[in-house]
């Protein structure tokens, strides 16, 4: 054991966003060299070729950001690739890009000072706002002008932190950005550690799925570790201790004996259902958003795929994908699966997704405007491309479609009608097609929820979309710090929401199922169970965990903890209960 451990332990406390224990030499990382940038004066005569330059930067800086996009894909099941799609977008923001031309055009200077002078100006008008959300992007922005900065200068690889591993590590910084985490893996990053940060940043989000042990707002933890110092960091109190001493990493060393056996035994589950205790059986799917996703379900042990975000081939793109294109990743994704469900969502474009060939217009809120359903009922060409090329992918016989966004039963008459056509066409052109391929509907809306009876009569299945149900009914946008409390997915009113939604699918011999992030919230599991609901559909890497949960959990606990929920008036309540449940059934899950 390293010699510091001798001097005296040292404690720290900040937040912790991602659970785990990670113990090995701190690396702690300079902030980017990016404050200032000089400005260099070029002749009239060089102009065009220092804007050559900027545009060859950001080619460069978009292949790189999809190449980090790709590979978190490949990683969580595509979970967080809106992420990098709002870096893309700010990189290709006309705007921006234009005023940075002009200065270099204007006042003759080099493309480095142009361009940190104009994103440096916009990240500090973000920063300065009092919406912590919109704060928050400011550290997006910093992180696109770092990258196109060291492209400028010839130093992409500083962006890239696989260059400065050399051994297993914990990382300190003052900060990290989405980007950076996106490129860590387990075999050199055991943990990281910062001066700022909250729980719902990109960063933290990403280290939840990734499974990296991490603790952010630790203030001014750069300067209280040096590089090669000897520290423990636990993801789940929230504490990073400096020469931990040999009691407590004896103490420490249990819990990862623990949490090891705790792996073995979710690996032996790989192939088992998800049976509570008491003989019932759920479906256990996973969320994806790429046809190589297949393989990521597969190995977590999931039953298919209960959300196939086939945004995603259209999102970044220089042009539309066409039917034919479409029609190879379903295929390609169903036939992996085969007998697997496939559940493929139609365009969800809209809110804080666009595609980059498509001139959507500014809405003051997005999120309540033209997207989803709204938008393929009126670019209605685009919708027939995907339908028909759904329709065709459903030859392998296990795709099913689901429309998202349905806000009443004029939307889905209308988008059956629709697909009735696109059938049409097919027979007509002696296309083969799943005739009985089920239709169902995503369940986002309050309106959709309180109106589910008569929803039911005209869709084969609900998927309740729990993110945007839960806003939509609360008000409450969940991306804002202000109001975050606020969004709570235990409110009495949520809770009657879905059991109504089941309720109606169920008196209609339909199933229903959950794919919004109250499928993978652990402690919340077994609320949906005891409401009745059928499947649940997470993110790849939490399936083995709510697997294990489901199996130790009793079904009449559940439908218990249901029946309290839906007459008790107290959100706080209903939590303290789930979460109770939750540990008293798999104590392992929660150390």
């Amino acid at each position: 054991m390293p010699n510091s451990i001798k001097a005296a332990e040292k404690v720290f406390h900040g937040v912790a966003v991602s659970p785990g224990v990670g113990q090995g030499k701190a690396l702690v990382l300079g902030k980017p060299s990016h404050s200032s940038v000089k400005i260099q004066t070029i002749s009239e005569a060089h102009v065009t070729v220092e804007i050559q330059r900027f545009e060859r930067a950001l080619v460069l800086t978009r292949q790189q950001l999809i190449e980090v996009q790709k590979k978190l894909s490949e990683r969580t099941g595509g979970e967080h690739d809106s992420i990098f799609e709002a870096h893309l977008l700010v990189l290709d923001d006309p705007e921006l890009n234009n005023e940075v031309l002009r200065l270099i055009q204007s006042q003759h200077c080099n493309a480095e000072f142009a361009y940190h002078s104009v994103a440096e100006r916009y990240a500090s008008s973000l920063a300065a706002v009092e919406d912590d959300y919109l704060r928050e992007r400011a550290g997006d922005m910093r992180d696109i002008a770092s990258r196109v900065l060291n492209n400028l200068r010839g130093n992409g690889d500083e962006a890239d932190l696989r260059h400065v591993l050399k051994e297993p590590c914990i990382i300190v910084a003052h900060d990290l950005a989405p980007s950076q985490t996106a490129q860590m893996d387990h075999d050199k990053v055991l943990g990281f550690a910062t001066d700022v940060g909250s729980r719902t940043s990109h960063t933290a989000i990403m280290a939840r799925s990734m499974e990296i042990p991490a603790v952010v707002g630790l203030k001014t933890i750069t300067s209280e570790i040096s590089t090669g110092d000897f520290v423990l960091l636990d993801g789940v109190n929230g504490v990073i201790i400096i020469n931990p001493s040999a009691r407590t990493l004896a103490e420490y060393g249990q819990l990862e004996a623990q949490q090891e056996s705790l792996h073995d035994k979710l690996r032996e589950l790989q192939h088992e259902p998800a049976i509570t205790a008491d003989g019932h059986r759920i479906t256990l799917s996973g969320n994806v958003e790429h046809a190589d996703d297949a393989q990521a379900i597969i190995d977590c042990g999931a039953e298919g795929i209960g959300l196939f975000r086939s945004e995603y081939l259209f999102i970044n793109q220089a042009e539309l994908p066409t039917e034919e294109e479409q029609f190879q990743a379903y295929h390609k994704a169903a036939a992996a699966l085969k007998p697997a469900p496939v559940v493929i969502r139609t365009l969800d474009l809209g809110g804080d997704k666009f595609r980059s060939h498509t001139d959507v217009p500014d809405e003051m809120n997005p999120f309540l405007g033209w997207r989803a359903i709204r938008f393929c009922l009126e670019e209605q060409e685009v919708f027939r491309a995907q339908l028909r090329a759904i329709l065709r992918a459903s030859v392998v016989g296990n795709v099913k479609l689901m429309y998202p966004m349905i806000s009443g039963l004029e939307e889905l008459i209308r988008a059956n009608a629709l697909l009735d056509e696109c059938r049409g066409e097919l027979r007509a052109a002696k296309i083969p097609f799943d005739e009985n391929m089920e239709v169902g509907i995503m369940i986002e809306t309050p309106s959709a929820a309180l109106t589910a009876d008569a929803l039911a009569k005209r869709a084969k299945f609900f998927s309740i979309g729990t993110n945007d149900l839960i806003q939509y009914s609360l008000a409450v946008d969940r991306t804002n710090e202000k109001i975050a409390h606020l969004y709570e997915p235990t409110h009495p009113a949520i809770v009657r929401l879905i059991k109504l939604t089941v309720d109606a699918a169920h008196k209609a011999g339909h199933w229903a199922g959950v794919c919004g992030e109250m499928a993978g919230e652990l402690h919340l599991v077994p609320l949906l169970l005891g409401l009745g609901v059928d499947e649940l559909s997470a993110a790849p890497p939490t399936v083995p965990q709510i697997k294990f949960l489901i199996r130790q959990l009793k079904m009449s606990e559940a439908s218990q903890l249901a029946a309290f929920a839906l007459q008790c008036e107290s959100s706080a309540e209903i939590l303290d209960r789930c979460k109770a449940l939750a540990r008293q059934s798999a104590p392992q899950l929660f150390p």
